[in-house]
């Protein structure tokens, strides 16, 4: 993971134990490469002059790995929703509009 961490994904998910760091480290992997084909975009693109991935894609980022870590499979017996284009939202102003 170039900008995620165990430690922020930790933190937001309220995960206090050790034994599934490696299944966040591949969440947060793919979330990062979900972000990136999303956009069109590359780390070096997307960070700021500080270096940093700006807040709105950290925080996408942490709700797909929390979302990949309490739905770990395709199907739910749950009538589970979305909340109404959070995600969109977030990563919607970091895309590329044109293809080069």
């Amino acid at each position: 993971m170039k900008w995620l961490s165990i430690e922020y994904i930790k933190k937001h998910s309220r995960i206090e134990y050790d034994c599934e760091d490696d299944l966040l480290e591949i969440y947060g992997n793919a979330a990062e490469e979900t972000i990136y084909n999303i956009t069109g975009r590359t780390f070096d693109e997307l960070k700021g002059a500080d270096g940093k991935i700006p807040a709105p894609l950290m925080q996408a980022g942490l709700m797909l790995v929390d979302n990949s870590y309490l739905q770990r499979s395709p199907a739910s017996s749950l009538n589970m929703s979305a909340v109404p284009y959070t995600f969109d939202l977030l990563v919607k102003p970091y895309m590329k509009l044109t293809t080069d």
